[in-house]
């Protein structure tokens, strides 16, 4: 793996108008004063950025996979799927040719054979080894890897009951899914491959595991089915939910584990419940196949992105739209008031504070949206973008491209206001139907279910 611009997560390149970031230090870089971990967890502390416009972050490092150079811009060479462990403590990435890079976080600890010389890099590994560091692992998945998922840590007393690592029993884990519908199963710490799920019977695009700690895994299928697994029980086939019509792009499991979504090439998007694996409804409004969905943290919104180029926002528990967001071209990306989008979406998720959305789209510009305000106030430039996903402790996004690159952006920090913090923490036990219900004032209703911010 090559880090562009020389070490990975020390030197940044600011992202400029109109085409890609340099990788090269110079006018516009930061000045480094610390580690880039920023604490342990994401860029941030300790170091000094330049004075820059808010609306372009700033691109912190660039991932290149170590591969021959005849492999780049050939078929299979795509990053479909980039993912953070629930803690921050892993990074993974589909860098393309059937290889996942399991990545320690922060990059500063990953050993990426980022140093200026051979031998300083063989030292630097054996200072890490010394300190107990998690090394970066390869995972040869054999096929192309689509999706892409981590589990969350299981329960504290289940740890001391048993802290080995064997199926059935706690260690965090990985799934891939793979071009010719398995899914393989590894464990993070060892990256050793456990075992492999068999039943869909086309490429398994997109994977979503429950985060509670279950080990309750969702796949979304080109095979136009969504199957759900229970991992503590062997990999068990628990249920297969049948409804979609077209490809499965995409699947997500709310936070509270109540709720399913799956988007799909029918230009819709279906809800089902976790509890029953029933279908509780459809969700219509877009104009061509919903490729990406994401639930706010509190599971009171639920976001949908398509190749219409709209995001839509809804309610989950009604099924209403609150909103649709519309990317605005390349030449008038600085115009935010501007609801003309002409270009296919790729992916959409939310922040961890859920108060921002950030979109990759085909116009080669990475988005960031206010929900507030219904429009981008951040933007960069990227080529080719396919996929993005926040950092669980905000900050920072990372984004993976057709050429099988992964970028680390800046994102806006956000001090949450103590209204949405109380909202947040009310929407996370009470649904739409029970805020409707209580006795207080209605534009206070209408704050706590998102109608108004």
């Amino acid at each position: 793996m090559k880090p562009s611009g020389g070490e990975a997560g020390r030197r940044a390149a600011a992202g400029h108008r109109g085409g890609r970031g340099s990788g090269c230090p110079g006018a516009g870089a930061p000045v480094r004063t610390g580690r880039a971990g920023g604490g342990g967890r994401g860029p941030g502390r300790g170091v000094t950025w330049p004075s820059r416009r808010p609306e372009e972050p700033v691109l912190l490092a660039e991932l290149k996979p170590g591969r021959p150079q005849r492999y780049d811009w050939k078929s299979s060479c795509e990053t479909w799927s980039v993912a953070f462990s629930p803690d921050g403590a892993w990074f993974a990435w589909s860098q393309g040719h059937c290889v996942v890079k399991l990545i320690p976080w922060p990059l500063e600890e990953a050993e990426l054979s980022c140093k200026t010389s051979e031998r300083k890099s063989r030292g630097g590994k054996a200072e890490a080894r010394s300190r107990g560091v998690a090394k970066e692992k390869t995972l040869e998945c054999g096929q192309i890897v689509w999706g892409l998922a981590f589990s969350a840590w299981p329960a504290a007393e289940a740890e001391e009951t048993d802290p080995t690592c064997a199926v059935g029993l706690p260690c965090q884990i990985l799934a891939t899914g793979l071009n010719d519908g398995q899914i393989k199963v590894w464990e993070v710490q060892t990256g050793h491959l456990l075992f492999s799920l068999l039943g869909h019977q086309d490429v398994v695009r997109d994977l979503s595991f429950a985060p509670n700690g279950s080990l309750i895994l969702v796949s979304a299928s080109r095979d136009k089915t969504l199957r759900v697994w229970d991992l503590s029980r062997d990999g068990r086939q628990v249920q297969v939910l049948s409804g979609h019509v077209q490809w499965v792009y995409c699947c997500s499991i709310s936070p509270d584990c109540s709720m399913l979504c799956s988007a799909a090439g029918e230009k819709s998007a279906l809800l089902w419940s976790m509890r029953s694996y029933t279908l509780i409804r459809r969700l219509e409004g877009h104009q061509s196949s919903v490729v990406s969905c994401d639930f706010s943290p509190d599971s009171a919104l639920l976001v949908t992105a398509s190749y219409d180029a709209c995001v839509i926002m809804w309610d989950p528990y009604t099924g209403e739209q609150l909103r649709t967001l519309r990317h605005a071209p390349l030449h008038s990306a600085l115009d935010y008031s501007s609801e003309v989008h002409t270009s296919s979406l790729r992916s959409v998720c939310f922040s961890p504070e859920g108060l921002y959305l950030a979109t990759v789209a085909d116009d080669r510009l990475l988005r960031i949206w206010a929900l507030e305000l219904r429009s981008p106030v951040a933007f960069a430039p990227m080529t080719n973008g396919l996929c993005c996903m926040y950092f669980p402790h905000g900050g920072f996004i990372a984004t993976g491209t057709r050429d099988g690159h992964v970028q680390f952006w800046t994102a806006p920090r956000v001090l949450s206001s103590l209204k949405h913090l109380c909202r947040k923490a009310l929407r996370t036990f009470l649904t739409t139907y029970q805020v409707l219900a209580l006795p207080i004032p209605r534009k206070l209703k209408e704050f706590l279910t998102y109608r108004t911010f």
